[in-house]
């Protein structure tokens, strides 16, 4: 099992085998669907739950009737990482009293390219038993990798355990799509302006396609990868402007199938 710290850089030291399985497991679909959206949609995401994520970024969302997912893992709750502090049982509790959905991210943020099947199964469990005494009798439907990378053998046993699972290659999700391989594109001031977000809001109203953004902090000064507030106010305020509803993940997928 390979161990970096959660706001590490973990593509620098991924061997040539695991991006050899990684790439496979984005061109091979598992969980094959076509998703014909009738309008354009877009879901914020946040992995690891910064308290900053949980705070300043779920409260702008609600000040623009949006929701959110974020990508949480049982086993770094309330603890201090790099770059951030994740939150603590309340925050993540008041999150889903606000109406967003919370989703796995493995109890140990684990990365997933170096586990078998049962060991990648038995995470989440584990995972989804810590947030369930949180917030009793959640409902779990949306799984993000951790560091975004993948294998054909964890799509094949998340499949099992929720409905769709979120990567971090670039592209909106419209026609013929793994729901285990979900594209996203990086909402951090280093990756993304607000010329780029338009244009990406425009390619998902051109096709009626489902635009998916995943950050982790928001704050003035973000870590590399993190968004400003201002960056996250762009990407509200250009949903707005073109009337795009801003849904959960597995709301996204409802409204998709």
């Amino acid at each position: 099992m390979l161990t970096v710290p959660p706001d590490g850089d973990v593509a620098r030291i991924a061997t040539l085998r695991v991006r050899l399985a990684h790439r496979l497991a984005r061109h091979l679909r598992t969980s094959p669907a076509v998703l014909a959206p009738a309008t354009p949609l877009v879901s914020f995401t946040f992995d690891d739950a910064p308290v900053c994520a949980c705070t300043v970024g779920a409260d702008m969302l609600d000040a623009s009737g949006a929701k959110g997912t974020f990508y949480i893992s049982g086993g770094l709750i309330d603890t201090r990482a790099l770059h951030w502090r994740t939150a603590d049982e309340a925050r993540i509790a008041a999150l889903h009293a606000a109406g967003h959905e919370i989703g796995s991210h493995t109890y140990s943020h684990v990365f997933v390219p170096n586990l078998g099947p049962d060991a990648i199964a038995a995470e989440s469990r584990r995972n989804d038993e810590r947030l369930r005494t949180i917030v009793p009798g959640l409902a779990l439907e949306s799984f993000a990798f951790p560091y975004g990378f993948g294998s054909i053998s964890a799509k094949r046993a998340l499949s099992g355990l929720y409905r769709t699972s979120r990567g971090i290659v670039p592209g909106i999700n419209v026609g013929r799509t793994d729901l285990h391989f979900l594209r996203a594109n990086p909402l951090m001031d280093g990756h993304l302006d607000i010329e780029g977000i338009a244009g990406l809001m425009d390619a998902a109203c051109a096709c009626n396609g489902w635009l998916i953004f995943y950050g982790h902090d928001v704050v003035d000064d973000p870590s590399p990868y993190g968004c400003s507030p201002a960056l996250l106010e762009a990407a509200l305020r250009a949903a707005s402007d073109r009337g795009i509803p801003c849904v959960s993940v597995a709301e996204g997928l409802r409204r998709s199938l």
